[in-house]
């Protein structure tokens, strides 16, 4: 690893997925903020679920759901405008509403894709949500996951790195959004107590580039190395008592089998949260 952090982190184009109901309410206004407070161009998308046979059964209800999406989109992307941010909206029919999402997301090379979580569970999979976790795992974007009730962070912004590439993704991109919200940074490093020396040097050393990289900016950040075996509870314990209001992780990417794969500490992380979660990918 070298001593800088690797810059693949940007905020310029948002993708906004929303399916109108109660779950999307939270993510609908966070990624308003996030576009405004970025400067992004934000796509408000959403996708009406239909196949050739419902079509030719119901045809009058397919374009019934049609006006009605659109009609919650286009007041999305005024309102959006009014605010001065820039907007658009799309409108997709498919069967599998995240590949529409990702679709949308790689045809007009987004940066961050903003979802909302719709359940819980003591399953960490189903706390994430299927939808919400294909997209994470298709997406070639980061994807920032919403829970209802919550909001952009108006306190503090928390980063977890390993030291890995995609540690330092997720670290340089927390930067990046720390800087554009004017908050404080914490950045953590968890390690098993029977950890390698290697090991922790590798994480002290992630720890390191971190700071830099803040102090650059001009940052504000804390850091702390803390050992344990589950790394997803300390990184959601240590946000609360920081009183961090968004953590960043980072993420294993796309797989082969369009399954996903993004590692059981960022599902977790996302699915125990009671704040937003960013899932950086790192750079394909």
């Amino acid at each position: 690893m070298t001593e800088q952090l690797s810059p693949v982190g940007r905020f310029q184009t948002i993708v906004l997925a929303t399916d109108g109901s109660e779950y999307s309410a939270a993510a609908e206004a966070a990624a308003l903020e996030m576009a405004r407070r970025c400067s992004a161009r934000l796509l408000v998308t959403r996708v009406v679920l239909t196949n050739p046979e419902y079509e030719a059964l119901v045809p009058d209800r397919v374009q019934e759901a049609e006006d009605e999406a659109q009609k919650h989109i286009d007041t999305l992307a005024e309102k959006a405008r009014s605010e001065g941010v820039q907007a658009e909206t799309i409108l997709r029919q498919g069967t599998d509403p995240y590949h529409e999402v990702v679709r949308v997301a790689n045809e007009k090379h987004a940066d961050v894709i903003v979802i909302g979580r719709r359940t819980r569970s003591d399953l960490a999979r189903l706390m994430v949500g299927d939808s919400t976790a294909k997209v994470i795992g298709l997406a070639s974007c980061s994807v920032l996951v919403v829970p209802r009730g919550t909001r952009m962070p108006q306190h503090g912004i928390l980063v977890a790195t390993d030291g890995s590439r995609l540690g330092d993704a997720a670290a340089y991109s927390a930067v990046r959004l720390v800087g554009k919200c004017d908050l404080p940074l914490t950045v953590i490093s968890v390690v098993a107590p029977d950890s390698s020396p290697e090991t922790r040097s590798e994480s002290e050393a992630a720890i390191e580039r971190v700071k830099k990289a803040a102090t650059k900016e001009q940052i504000e950040i804390d850091a702390m190395l803390e050992e344990g075996r589950r790394p997803d509870e300390i990184v959601v314990e240590t946000a609360q008592r920081r009183n961090a209001d968004m953590i960043v992780v980072g993420s294993h990417g796309r797989t082969g089998l369009g399954r996903l794969l993004m590692g059981s500490v960022s599902e977790r992380v996302i699915g125990k949260a009671s704040c937003p979660v960013l899932v950086v990918k790192a750079s394909m």
